[in-house]
């Protein structure tokens, strides 16, 4: 059984795809070209910005708060640094 949930996983990936062919934010699609360059693999990059999306969408369901544009693209420039990595809750 894997570690984590593989219907999560499609959905966020799916995200990450319709950001990257719309070019919206066009971040993503920077931050993924970026990583791919640095050596991470197509599959860990995508991983690795489902975490920053992972944070958002968290932010949004558990504290009721809209989409933080800045925060997102914050954490798509710090990657591979995950953003919940200094969190302290």
């Amino acid at each position: 059984m894997p570690k984590y949930n593989p219907r999560l996983q499609k959905t966020i990936f799916d995200v990450i795809d319709n950001q990257i062919k719309g070019n919206d934010p066009p971040e993503t699609r920077e931050t993924f070209n970026r990583l791919v360059r640095e050596g991470h693999s197509k599959t860990e990059t995508r991983k690795l910005i489902g975490c920053a999306i992972a944070v958002e969408l968290y932010d949004i369901m558990k504290h009721q708060k809209p989409f933080d544009r800045e925060r997102f693209v914050g954490n798509l420039t710090r990657l591979p640094e995950l953003p919940f990595d200094d969190e302290e809750e």
